[in-house]
């Protein structure tokens, strides 16, 4: 399942979001590995440069390689979008961040057929007076698309804890009725007694039952 590759994205996401208030930091999340059939899927890439860095060009070409098949070039980012013809054609979109840490893209309307192996590779040239130095790095996405969408692990913990406690309410509440319906009937027992008991004491001894008054 998904579900714990989906807890370690949105925890390091909250560790980017967090530390963006304190400084420039940047963290290598993981991209997600499944898509649901009709849905836009994020491919995450993410290489972060160092303060130095910072006056690079970056070059950034996408690749796809269904199973069993060869790497085709699906996108290309060279100082502008650039599209190649293949099956994607249309449905691609640039999603990647100014600083060209984040040179994501989205798949848009994903179909059973985009399911492969994806490849994020990218060429830093660093802007130094005396040298260019080249830096590449490279990110592997394996994408299963599935029909529907499945239960994640932690939701169906969840549930079944859910039901777990409705029966436990359900059998207290049940006890507690019939706790409360012996108590009820107990108590209406002994009035019964007390009152078929008064009644069956004479009408001399009735009076005698009465309380002396002191003067």
């Amino acid at each position: 399942m998904a579900a714990l590759p989906r807890l370690d994205c949105a925890s390091s996401v909250v560790l980017v979001v967090w530390a963006g208030f304190c400084s420039a930091v940047c963290v290598e999340v993981p991209s997600e590995t499944e898509a649901v059939q009709g849905t836009h899927m994020k491919l995450l890439c993410i290489s972060c440069m160092k303060r130095e860095e910072v006056t690079a060009s970056t070059v950034v070409e996408w690749f796809y390689r269904p199973e069993g098949g060869k790497d085709e070039p699906i996108y290309e980012y060279r100082k502008s979008n650039h599209e190649f013809p293949s099956r994607f054609s249309g449905r691609l979109q640039w999603n990647g961040s100014k600083d060209m840490q984040d040179v994501s893209i989205t798949v848009l309307n994903v179909t059973l057929n985009d399911s492969g192996i994806y490849t994020c590779n990218i060429t830093r040239e660093f802007e130094f007076e005396i040298h260019r130095p080249l830096f590449t790095s490279s990110r592997s996405i394996h994408l299963t698309v599935v029909e529907e969408a499945g239960e994640d692990f932690t939701s169906v913990i969840s549930e079944i804890m859910m039901y777990i406690l409705l029966v436990f309410l359900t059998l207290w509440l049940l006890i507690e009725m019939v706790y409360c319906y012996r108590k009820v009937s107990k108590a209406e027992e002994a009035a019964q007694e007390s009152a078929t008991d008064y009644l069956a004491i004479p009408s001399e001894n009735k009076e005698n039952c009465a309380v002396p008054v002191e003067e």
